[in-house]
């Protein structure tokens, strides 16, 4: 099923080099296991070099679970063209070879022959990509010297961080070759307790809500927590989802992606519970029903996908409903303490779903080697052209970044700050590119 071809057939143009010239991809199914498939598109880097291998791979993982990369990711938020499939300035592309994966298996469209073999856990999804990753290396042996990184967002980094784990510990153990160098963690569910417990106080000092709206908010928020520390995972899934009901409803419907958005007031007859989160559309605002119709159509034409995007997503969320409020800050602090790998956190500050003060509360609680200095370290402004677009800090193989003008998909948000950002994580952390 892989195949090359010119960006114009994705939207039925009669020439390429109206829009982005004759840039070459490649995309295919790989076997996972019995019944489970995953899909790829990989684009080949448009930046001035001699060979494409001489620019970084990056890898972009989706959120949800259930969100497709190769949908959101791609033509929402880094691809080479818009979800109108018009050019975008600002895509990676340009920069690096960008790799869009549907992950986990049952994800746009990744599949499964039968719903059991949908993943069920963190792990789980790890070694998978794992198995994709041996094979994608087998196809395509250029790359093992290419230095790699793992860009994601919201859920995508949850998983991201377990994936990197389980690649360096086989990097280590000789059972795959390749030049992992990195994570980039965006606005990433890493610690959903943290997360939950700072909206509450968030959106009262943002001024969205008053001390009765803070007091409906904060009750949900500790019923979660407590749900969570009894051990009763699947109902702490739950209450996540009735808090942000409550939050919903008390703040007239404020966008959980950028509380800056511009809202309809909701009825007030509105029945909060039918505006509660769907799985297949957890953390990823955008016209569905437009980008469902561009994969559905333009896209699963052009590269000739014969089974059904997004088939599946709900379903796949359905079976991490135990695992999603499990946080993954062990790993975060294994990967610190034991591995090379470096760490890039970057969080949007108009984000609500993932905000940036919960994210701080779990960076800041880490236990790892340079906790002490880390604390201590100076947070340093980033500016561009004059306009201060955020902040960093930076010790060792950790780096945060607070973005400014940016709710959840900083990519998109504050493109600027990104294309900085991108070019940092895989510069090794030296922030004199500009």
């Amino acid at each position: 099923m892989d195949r090359y071809f010119l960006l114009f057939l994705v939207i039925g143009l009669v020439s390429a080099n109206s829009l982005l010239g004759n840039d070459q991809q490649k995309w295919g199914h790989i076997k996972i296991r019995d019944h489970a498939h995953m899909f790829y598109w990989l684009y080949y880097t448009t930046a001035g070099v001699e060979n494409y291998r001489d620019r970084p791979l990056v890898i972009w993982l989706q959120g949800g679970p259930g969100a497709s990369s190769t949908a959101f990711g791609n033509f929402a938020e880094i691809g080479p063209l818009d979800i109108e499939l018009n050019p975008r300035n600002s895509t990676w592309v340009k920069n690096v070879n960008v790799l869009f994966v549907d992950n986990p298996v049952g994800t746009g469209f990744s599949y499964v022959e039968k719903t059991k073999s949908l993943t069920k856990n963190n792990r789980e999804i790890a070694e998978d990509f794992l198995i994709f990753l041996n094979d994608f290396y087998e196809q395509n042996p250029e790359f093992k010297s290419t230095p790699l990184y793992i860009f994601s967002e919201s859920y995508g980094g949850k998983m991201t961080v377990e994936i990197a784990l389980v690649l360096s510990q086989a990097i280590t153990n000789g059972k795959i070759e390749c030049n992992f160098k990195g994570i980039g963690l965006g606005d990433a569910w890493i610690s959903p307790v943290d997360t939950v417990m700072s909206w509450a106080p968030y959106l009262l000092q943002l001024g969205a809500i008053d001390q009765n709206g803070y007091d409906v908010i904060e009750d949900m928020a500790n019923k979660t927590k407590k749900a969570f520390e009894n051990g009763k995972y699947q109902e702490a899934t739950s209450l996540w989802g009735q808090t942000e009901g409550a939050i919903t409803e008390v703040t007239s419907g404020i966008d959980f992606y950028n509380v800056l958005a511009k809202v309809r007031p909701l009825p007030k007859d509105v029945d909060v519970r039918g505006l509660l989160f769907k799985p297949e559309g957890t953390f990823e605002p955008i016209n569905e029903n437009k980008l469902e119709s561009l994969m559905k159509n333009n896209v699963s034409v052009a590269l000739n996908v014969t089974n059904e995007w997004g088939a599946q997503n709900g379903e796949v969320f359905l079976f991490l409903w135990q695992d999603f409020m499990k946080p993954a800050t062990s790993i975060v602090e294994e990967l610190l303490n034991t591995t090379d790998i470096r760490i890039a956190i970057f969080n949007g500050q108009l984000d609500l779903i993932v905000d940036t003060p919960g994210t701080v509360n779990w960076v800041d609680k880490l236990q790892w080697v340079g906790s002490k200095q880390w604390k201590e370290s100076e947070r340093e402004v980033f500016s561009i052209n004059g306009i201060n677009e955020g902040y960093v800090r930076k010790q060792d193989n950790l780096a945060f970044y607070w973005v400014n003008r940016a709710g959840h998909m900083v990519p998109s948000d504050n493109t600027a700050a990104m294309d900085y950002i991108l070019r940092d994580i895989t510069n090794d952390f030296k922030s004199n590119l500009l």
